[in-house]
């Protein structure tokens, strides 16, 4: 480990509910869970992200790597302890396993909104 390296960020939109509740289960569920903020609160000039990245898809920031959206995602399970979760982490990066999880992934960002938890603030942002 350098010195600069800093612990993984799972960075997150906090105005959207459906994404605070998705974290927050996570967190619960995932015993290898990261540090997570919401990019609200975070420097996101730190970690090479703008203000649109962040309002695109979640991200995992794992020392000078970036991962966002489906690969966010397939990283924070390529680091758990479980063999099964590593697994499914891996697949996330195989096409088409991986094309499917982008797509999955798109859907859900775009109708976060309308899924349980969902609110009108949780609307995408047009362009993003």
């Amino acid at each position: 480990m350098t010195a600069h390296a800093r612990p993984p960020l799972l960075i997150f939109d906090g105005d959207c509910a459906f994404c605070t509740t998705s974290v927050n289960t996570m967190k619960r569920l995932i015993p290898g869970m990261p540090a997570s903020a919401p990019y609200q609160w975070t420097d996101l000039t730190s970690y090479d992200l703008t203000t649109k990245d962040a309002q695109s898809r979640v991200w995992l920031v794992v020392d000078d790597h970036r991962f966002g959206g489906a690969a966010a995602v397939a990283a924070l399970l390529r680091h758990q302890p479980n063999a099964l979760m590593r697994f499914l982490g891996w697949l996330g990066t195989v096409p088409p396993w991986s094309w499917a999880a982008e797509v999955g992934y798109r859907l859900v960002a775009r109708y976060r909104h309308r899924l349980p938890g969902g609110t009108p603030a949780c609307r995408m942002r047009p362009g993003a």
